[in-house]
């Protein structure tokens, strides 16, 4: 099977007009980085890496989108890195010891927003207490436990979301850029362990990382003729990391923002596409053994604009966060600052996801 540390012959090794697309989008690079282990520190090594071979010679993987400038530095060994996971490991425990708090009764224990609130099948929303932005509301699960997920259900917290935004449009029309995530559990920012998502709208402009989007793909388009979205899935796809799913285009990112990131693209947010989000988390959860995870919905706005979003389609990004026992945060510096830093490899993330799909 590949794997990341395979990328750059796996480029030169595609069909000319594919191996074209992969260097018009990403530019690809491996090194290795070197070291002396003291006779004091093998045995560590060995105990924490597997060898001392593994540690003193490692090969990185440096992957960038030059349409966006997003980059990922691949180094598998910093998933044997020693870390601090002295949490209270039991998630069943922990979420069942916040049973009956406020989101288990929202309708009295939340607030609601000036217009009302909206109901689904499995969700209700609540005005946030403290607020992102002017409109900011939460989509109240019905599960106390977040990771009780099907299609259906995350459909359902969509579509509520996206009613929401409609109806705080209605409130105040110039609010037309739409946003929708998901910060599941502690790890992946989440204050409430009651299952919840989040919705805002903004007005004058889209949020600034959508916006960026939005202006790499046009300059893309332009200077290729060709729509950025599809060449970035075929890319992928080509490359083995296509993930199959009814409804969406989705595969496993080469450019992931932290662990294990797979990308959904659709033409609409229509039942398909809510349906292909809602089967690929249950994978996420079910198969890959995410239990704290980010999901985030980049969305054209709601009305026309003087923007050109006509070849913008709905974009969903799925990143793992990581076990909720361990102390020591996934982003530090480099990821604020500088770019990703992966231990995962999105080959095996793809691989997996495709052997549940069969």
């Amino acid at each position: 099977m590949p794997k990341i540390t395979d990328l750059p012959a796996l480029v030169e090794n595609l069909p000319e007009r594919d191996r074209s697309l992969a260097h018009r989008i990403f530019d690809v690079s491996a090194s290795t980085g070197k070291l002396v282990a003291p006779e004091t520190m093998k045995a560590w090594i060995e105990a924490s890496f597997g060898s001392i071979g593994a540690v003193v010679e490692q090969k990185i993987v440096r992957v960038t989108n030059k349409a966006t400038l997003e980059g990922t530095l691949f180094n598998s060994l910093r998933a044997s890195r020693p870390l601090d996971t002295s949490v209270d490991a039991n998630l069943e425990e922990e979420i069942a010891k916040t049973m009956d708090d406020p989101f288990c009764h929202p309708e009295t224990g939340t607030p609601a927003d000036v217009f009302g609130r909206i109901y689904g099948k499995h969700s209700i929303t609540a005005a946030n207490v403290a607020k992102y932005d002017a409109h900011h509301a939460v989509v109240v699960f019905g599960d106390h436990n977040p990771l009780g997920l099907t299609p259906e259900k995350v459909s359902d917290y969509i579509s509520v979301a996206m009613e929401w935004s409609r109806k705080a449009m209605d409130e105040d029309p110039e609010a037309i850029y739409p946003f929708l995530m998901w910060n599941c559990l502690w790890r992946a920012g989440g204050s409430i362990i009651h299952g919840h998502a989040q919705a805002t709208l903004a007005k004058g402009s889209h949020y600034p990382k959508v916006e960026r989007v939005r202006r790499d793909a046009k300059v893309y388009e332009d200077e290729h003729a060709s729509n950025y979205f599809d060449d970035l899935a075929r890319v992928h796809e080509t490359l083995g990391l296509g993930i199959p799913v009814e409804g969406a285009r989705a595969f496993s990112s080469l450019t992931p923002v932290k662990e294990k990131e797979i990308v959904v693209i659709g033409e609409s947010l229509d039942e398909s596409f809510k349906h292909a989000v809602g089967s690929l988390l249950e994978r996420c959860v079910g198969v890959l053994g995410a239990s704290s995870f980010n999901v985030a919905f980049h969305l054209p706005p709601l009305a026309e604009t003087e923007e050109e979003w006509s070849h913008f389609p709905v974009l969903c990004r799925i990143v793992d966060r990581g076990s909720p026992s361990n102390r020591t945060s996934d982003i530090a510096a480099m990821e604020l600052y500088a770019a990703s830093v992966v231990a995962s490899d999105p080959f095996e993330v793809a691989r997996v996801m495709r052997d549940e799909a069969s």
